[in-house]
């Protein structure tokens, strides 16, 4: 068993690090509401500690879950940072989806630290964080990611290691493209279907075993149909990591038109006042019959 640190304890972030709280682990927790932070210890046991500096002073292994670019910057290499008080050999894994170059950039500023770190963006949003059955795609070196796949396989169903250091976070960028166009067409299915007056159940029966099925038809088609969209993973932050993609996309010189125009959608369906609701409200820009 292991000290851990654990950073940022929202809707992912806490059932995770409940999961190693259970697996045995010795936990210290940090989040920027310390209300969280407290009645995740209440519930789990654990230090809370008032700063990543401070949950990492005495951890082997400091885990983030947080927002964007800039705030893991600032949990990380801020001034109350954990790479400030990491021990020498200590490993960093990041759970967060951001920037495949603040991924780089970070696994430079560890090794000069002498740490290690791993980049390992996650999908299956709050269910699969919840179920301990997330898909977790990691960049870093070979001994890094496998001494993270110990302390991530208390919450994972799948760990792959992608390649070097922004490898994790250039195949969460695939994920999520790939995502954005399944929805889109999902979307203007489910309204030609509606238009159509068919049944959607005999539908998604009719379709959803052959080369139509996805996991998004699955479990969406049905409560997109009945205008349900409370379902865990914002617009506001598909919007983040599909601007993550196009950027990359711009850096290294490949053509998204589909995501671009998607990314656009979901501009929309914000302005309608969605960017809280789950991804697939992205049906809702499309008028119903």
């Amino acid at each position: 068993m292991a000290k851990i640190a654990f950073i940022g304890l929202g809707v992912m972030g806490a059932p995770m690090a409940g999961h190693l709280a259970r697996a045995g682990h010795e936990l210290s927790v940090f989040n920027r509401s310390m209300g969280k932070t407290q009645a995740w210890v209440e519930r789990h046991g654990g230090e809370a500690a008032v700063s990543p500096a401070q949950a990492a002073q005495d951890a082997d292994i400091v885990v983030s879950c947080v927002g964007a670019d800039d705030d893991l910057a600032a949990v990380t290499t801020g001034r109350d940072g954990a790479f400030r008080t990491l021990r020498s050999g200590g490993l960093f894994i990041d759970h967060t989806t951001v920037s495949a170059k603040i991924a780089r950039q970070l696994a430079v500023e560890a090794d000069s630290r002498g740490l290690h770190f791993v980049d390992a963006p996650v999908s299956g949003g709050q269910a699969g964080a919840e179920a301990g059955k997330l898909s977790i795609m990691c960049g870093g070196t070979e001994p890094a990611v496998a001494a993270a796949r110990l302390v991530m396989q208390a919450y994972a169903a799948r760990i792959v290691h992608c390649g070097p250091s922004g490898a994790g976070q250039t195949t969460k960028m695939v994920n999520q493209i790939c995502i954005a166009g399944v929805l889109q067409g999902l979307s203007e299915a489910l309204r030609f279907a509606q238009t159509a007056q068919l049944d959607l159940g005999k539908v998604q029966e009719a379709i959803g075993g052959g080369a139509a099925q996805s996991w998004q038809m699955d479990n969406r088609w049905q409560t997109m149909g009945e205008d349900r969209f409370d379902f865990g993973f914002a617009i506001e932050w598909m919007r983040k990591d599909l601007g993550l993609a196009l950027d990359e996309a711009q850096a290294i010189g490949a053509t998204l038109p589909v995501t671009a125009l998607v990314n656009q959608f979901y501009a929309e369906v914000s302005a309608m006042g969605g960017a809280r609701q789950d991804t697939s409200a992205l049906v809702r820009r499309l008028p119903r019959p």
